[in-house]
């Protein structure tokens, strides 16, 4: 039977999915709490991931909507206005010693991934256009 020391390499494996359990929770508990929040700016949002730092101090909250970048000036002001209801229903489902702060921003991730998507698809029709050889 193998005994683990702690400082051996396979130590920092444990942290990796314990952050990711956790980004994975708080993304949950904010994408509920936005579904029973009745305001028209934020209905057609998406939660896409949520990184929260090693001390539970600051959450950045990234999302996605149907209005993209046209709709994110509007979309953070009213997560804004939601910020205390979503930490507190935070607070009230994880039972940690403290909440982290959100910070809400749009996820630049999925949308440069749609960007090249766009191309491709642009790319695909324009060598289809041509005929077929």
């Amino acid at each position: 039977m193998a005994v683990r020391r702690s400082g051996a390499p396979s130590s920092g494996a444990h942290k990796y999915p314990r952050s990711a359990r956790l980004n994975e929770t708080l993304r949950e508990i904010v994408a509920d709490e936005l579904v029973r929040i009745d305001d028209e700016r934020l209905e057609f949002v998406t939660i896409t991931s949520i990184d929260v730092d090693n001390e539970l101090n600051r959450a950045i909250v990234f999302f996605d909507s149907l209005a993209g970048d046209e709709g994110d000036e509007g979309i953070l002001v009213a997560l804004g206005d939601h910020r205390r209801r979503l930490q507190a229903s935070i607070n009230k489902q994880i039972r940690a010693k403290k909440t982290p702060i959100l910070d809400f921003r749009p996820d630049q991730v999925i949308r440069a991934a749609e960007r090249i998507d766009d191309i491709l698809r642009a790319d695909r029709e324009r060598d289809g256009s041509h005929g077929d050889g």
